[in-house]
């Protein structure tokens, strides 16, 4: 019988900058009666990603473009919030509906650059992504592996919408240890059909399942731990899942 197991660990603490995430999950999993285990995939919430290493903007030290201001009236946000949006995007792609899809310095297409106020504490501070989601995620594998000697994966998520699609889903904006993508091209199906184009993308899926556990509002719930899913191994990092402009029709 196949099984997956999701736990959420409940006890992390509100996340500080300059605090060791990995520590603060391998206590957490120890107190829970989880621990952590070979092959358990990490799932991160972005939020507390940018609050341990300082990706974090006080709106009262921004002072808005004419460009942000003329946007900002367009769009009905606050200047100075799109003044920070236009600081972490690369290029705008579309606007409308009160959000400004970009392209981040990531290589990201979403709303907003990213740009969040909730699960920050502080009324003028809003979250930026991480300046390496991969990095990120390379280093508290590191470190998990040295306080536990576990091999683990590590995906950093963050909740996104999609084109053609209502409501927002969990999605992986950096990983390590596991491939993102699962390429089944050449299995076959139930009835011995050859997979042509079959090409998962499995880090999303599995930020999404962590998201069910998460919450986005007073879960409080910034890690979990997925067990007993055997993933392909790598550390090509979450950039592969953003799809070159040349190969998509929607650009």
């Amino acid at each position: 019988m196949k099984k997956l197991e999701i736990y959420g660990l409940e006890k992390i603490p509100i996340v500080k900058e300059g605090d060791n995430v990995a520590e603060l999950i391998v206590k957490a999993a120890e107190e829970e009666g989880v621990g952590i285990e070979d092959g358990d995939i990490i799932v991160i919430a972005q939020s507390i990603i940018s609050r341990a290493e300082g990706s974090i903007v006080d709106l009262t030290k921004i002072k808005p473009s004419e460009f942000a201001k003329m946007i900002a009236k367009e769009t009905g946000k606050d200047p100075r919030i799109v003044e920070v949006i236009l600081r972490e995007a690369k290029e705008v792609v579309r606007m409308g509906h009160g959000v400004i899809v970009t392209l981040t310095h990531h290589g990201i297409v979403c709303a907003n650059s990213g740009v969040d106020k909730s699960n920050v504490p502080g009324e003028h501070l809003v979250s930026v992504l991480p300046r390496d989601p991969d990095k990120s995620a390379q280093k508290i594998r590191e470190e998990i592996r040295r306080l536990t000697g576990k091999e683990v994966a590590v995906i950093i998520s963050d909740t996104m919408g999609r084109p053609l699609r209502e409501g927002v889903i969990g999605v992986a904006i950096g990983a390590a240890g596991i491939s993102p993508l699962w390429d089944r091209r050449g299995d076959k199906d139930l009835f011995g059909y050859t997979l042509q184009v079959t090409v998962v993308a499995i880090a999303d899926e599995l930020a999404s399942a962590a998201e069910l556990v998460m919450g986005e509002a007073d879960e409080g719930i910034p890690v979990v731990i997925i067990r007993g899913f055997k993933y392909p191994r790598g550390n090509e990092g979450a950039r592969v899942l953003n799809r070159p402009r040349e190969k998509d029709l929607f650009w």
